[in-house]
């Protein structure tokens, strides 16, 4: 496990070297005051580089092969309720678990301490379980994905009329977070079980769209939600506290203060898997022994990982967040922050694993006629894009809303041109490109930039509504670009079997000419004969 941990310490080391790069130029552009502030961001960097790759070393050798075991043993289990109710209780506790849910949770109850951070923990949770059983019974029943995801995107789009505002970009972003790398692996193997077991076709081609469908849960759920706790609160929203990512706490403390706070996320997902490996999987107990050590890296990686961020990780974003918006600066000086998101948006996507293996993904499906390269690149200039949008929403105070509807129409009527296979693809990785590292740096600089415009302006649009929904933009922009690539390869496919059509019939055209001259001459040769006698 050690050569495990030093390999994966160092691919997420490179993965964040983009963001290093970013910092060390805005430092450069406005230095700290204090070198102890220098220290804290260095302890932080260092602390979310190791608390992640522990976190993913744990998740190798523990979760995700429970994730697998759990989803290709339901052969064993022709029944429907069964399947519903345990893909429900999964997706839920595997959701709970997400670093990335934990972090924006913090972020929301340090700006608004009515929503409780692990209350909006479960809500969402509780969303992705439904979506998940939504997703299977899809599968089960065969329906057309296309529907599915026009109906429910529709039934969204009919809550966020009725949701207050404060809760509109909470929902997508929350919905983003959910996704990651705990949940995904647990509900793909759900629904490739689900498609051997119950689907008609038989193919693991329906299995795709099952993270798309599930994170649709989310957004409802934290819209619900929003609308209860506005009602239950007379109809008017209490004021917000200001948005302050920094602390006075050691590192120790820090620790120390979210001990519990990472048991309740782990815990669960560990008390369910107990008794379904034990009595159904009936796992020898070695076996079941090193899965549950397998635990303690994700447990000490997640707590490390979290402890960092509160340290010094959301403080530089916020710091960098801070110094476009100082008074000795020309006011042009902080629209220069549409190319930091621009770069940093596009840097971390091309850098993100999780992009790598969805590129491999659609190479393998299109037979080598989308490059994983092109798959790289396009969602990188893509979240690139995004990202430059969210933070020109937050600098224009523009309701987040105008960006947001026009792109999920956009997605949406893309899908009555794009083959299925892509569609479920597409609204697949939106959940794969908006990760802990999105929420742990660009959503406390969106934060701290909402705050500036909101002194700066007066307190027109509150930092709750303004600063939220980076992570919608980015877990958007994936539905667009994928299927743009899946009418592409539509077409092409299409062109191909015309040209290799066109080949065989002129092949054939060719063999009939051929034939017939033959045949000519076999007749000329045979009346021949036949006058000769």
């Amino acid at each position: 496990m050690r050569s495990k941990l030093l390999q994966t310490v160092k691919e997420t080391f490179y993965s964040s070297l983009p963001l290093a790069v970013i910092i060390i130029i805005c430092l450069f552009i406005a230095p700290l005051s204090s070198p102890s502030d220098y220290l804290k961001i260095i302890v932080g960097y260092a602390c979310v580089v190791l608390g992640q790759a522990m976190f993913l070393v744990g998740l190798e050798t523990s979760i995700l092969p429970v994730g697998r075991m759990v989803g290709g043993s339901f052969a064993k289990y022709n029944n429907l309720a069964f399947v519903l109710c345990f893909g429900f209780v999964f997706g839920l506790l595997a959701t709970v678990a997400e670093p990335a849910l934990s972090v924006l949770a913090k972020q929301i109850s340090s700006i608004m301490p009515l929503v409780n951070s692990t209350l909006f923990i479960w809500i969402t949770g509780t969303g992705i379980g439904i979506g998940v059983a939504i997703a299977l019974v899809r599968i089960v029943k065969n329906i057309n994905i296309k529907w599915v995801f026009a109906i429910l995107y529709a039934f969204v789009f009919i809550l966020v009329i009725f949701a207050p505002n404060e809760f509109i970009a909470l929902a997508f972003d929350g919905s983003g977070a959910t996704t990651g790398d705990v949940s995904v692996p647990f509900i793909l193997a759900l629904g490739l079980g689900i498609s051997a077991t119950f689907s008609k076709s038989k193919t693991n081609d329906d299995s795709l769209g099952i993270i798309g469908i599930a994170s649709v849960g989310p957004i409802i759920a934290v819209l619900v939600y929003g609308i209860i706790v506005k009602a239950a609160n007379g109809g008017v929203l209490p004021p917000e506290n200001s948005y302050d990512m920094s602390t006075t706490k050691g590192l120790g403390d820090i620790i120390f203060g979210n001990i519990f706070d990472v048991a309740l996320a782990v815990l669960p997902i560990v008390l369910i898997s107990v008794p379904f490996l034990l009595f159904m999987l009936k796992l020898p107990k070695k076996t079941f022994a090193k899965l549950m050590l397998g635990v303690i890296p994700v447990y000490v990686g997640l707590l490390i990982f979290l402890s960092g961020i509160d340290f010094g990780f959301g403080f530089i974003g916020q710091y960098i967040g801070q110094i476009f918006f100082e008074e000795s600066r020309p006011e042009w000086f902080k629209w220069l922050l549409l190319a930091v998101g621009f770069v940093l948006g596009a840097a971390i996507t091309v850098s993100e694993p999780a992009v790598t293996v969805l590129g491999v993904q659609i190479e393998d499906l299109t037979n080598g006629h989308i490059k994983k390269m092109t798959i790289r690149i396009t969602l990188a200039l893509g979240i690139g894009v995004a990202s430059l949008l969210s933070i020109l929403k937050i600098l224009t105070e523009i309701n987040i809303l105008y960006f947001l509807v026009p792109l999920y129409a956009i997605s949406l009527i893309m899908m009555i041109f794009t083959p299925k296979l892509f569609v479920g693809l597409a609204f697949d990785s939106g959940g794969v490109t908006g990760g802990a590292l999105t929420s742990a740096f660009l959503t406390p600089l969106t934060l701290s930039v909402a705050k500036a415009v909101a002194e700066a302006n007066g307190g027109e649009m509150s930092i709750l509504t303004n600063g939220f929904g980076i992570i919608s933009f980015i877990s958007v922009t994936p539905l667009i670009a994928i299927q743009a690539l899946g009418i592409i390869y539509n077409i092409r496919l299409k062109k191909a079997e015309k040209e290799a059509a066109e080949e065989t019939f002129d092949d054939l055209k060719d063999f009939v000419i051929q034939a017939s001259e033959i045949s000519d001459t076999q007749n000329a040769k045979e009346s021949e004969e036949y006058v000769n006698e």
